[in-house]
């Protein structure tokens, strides 16, 4: 018997890539529970599977930076305080990413890539250690959501957040509207999204010189030339992050979706002063702000 609940959850994280930096994604998660009916005759309740198995697996991966940590460029190391890790992801060609952050920042995945396979890989393992014993297979699928049209991939952190968007490092994939006069401007779409294709968000009032952060061994020969800084402290801990100025926009606000959407507004006003502007700005899926000017 099988039991199954698409759109489960959404999995809004970010995660480290050779090639492209630290990538935010939004994953759509279905699930099918296969196993015997238990004494209220269910695989199990479909209250249990909203509630628990959504819960598991939004505390293994959603808002956190997923590390493969398997791959060559990553370098872990504990800090005394037991609580915080650096991460260390040795790109070449001046574009390595440090970090440090609690621990709860980070989900390791036992693979040398970060991808669909292995984030599902990841959380099949860590959901299978709480079904009951009715349940004898488990089958996940993640799923980018379908844009017809185009989307960027942003990585950002709201440090007066009270939950895990204080995150430094957690992402979304996003649609973007952009709206002249009351019709969508499809050029002007792509242009932001290009410009902002797997980009770091930082806001302006974060940025820390490099010589002030808490930075391991490995990112001794870092400059600012090169690289940029962020850190600040938040419930949960000090967030700090060096990431390549190539990979980075700054933005004078904090990176909400509510900030994005108005400060994207007031960009694209000065490229066309006489027309009407909207901006609908989405985080991850399903969600997102509108911004006027």
């Amino acid at each position: 018997m099988q039991l199954f609940v698409n759109d489960l959850t959404v999995i809004d994280f970010s995660y480290l890539c050779p090639q492209r930096g630290i990538v935010g994604e939004s994953w759509i998660v279905d699930i099918i529970l296969d196993g015997s009916l238990n004494e209220q005759s269910m695989v199990l309740d479909f209250g249990r599977v909203k509630k628990q198995i959504k819960r598991i697996i939004d505390g293994a991966v959603d808002h956190k930076l997923a590390i493969p940590a398997e791959h060559p460029y990553t370098r872990v190391s504990y800090h005394p305080d037991g609580n915080s890790y650096w991460v260390d992801f040795m790109r070449p060609d001046h574009r390595s990413i440090h970090l440090f952050c609690p621990s709860d920042a980070f989900a390791f995945i036992d693979a040398q890539q970060v991808t669909l396979e292995s984030i599902t890989e990841y959380l099949r393992a860590v959901i299978k250690r709480e079904l009951p014993e009715n349940v004898a297979g488990l089958s996940l699928q993640l799923r980018p959501e379908e844009i017809p049209g185009a989307f960027y991939h942003y990585t950002h952190g709201l440090k007066k957040h009270d939950g895990n968007c204080q995150r430094i490092a957690h992402g979304h994939r996003s649609r973007l509207y952009i709206s002249l006069d009351g019709h969508r401007d499809t050029d002007l779409e792509t242009q932001w999204c290009e410009l902002w294709r797997d980009i770091y968000l930082g806001s302006t009032e974060d940025v820390a010189p490099l010589t002030k952060l808490l930075r391991s061994s490995n990112a001794g020969e870092i400059s600012e030339d090169t690289h940029i800084g962020y850190s600040y402290s938040a419930d949960q801990g000090l967030f700090e992050l060096i990431v390549p100025r190539s990979e980075n926009y700054v933005i004078p606000t904090d990176s909400t979706v509510e900030c994005i959407a108005v400060y994207l507004a007031e960009k694209v006003k000065q490229q066309c002063a006489d027309k009407n502007v909207q901006v609908t700005a989405f985080e991850g899926v399903g969600k997102g702000a509108i911004g006027y000017a």
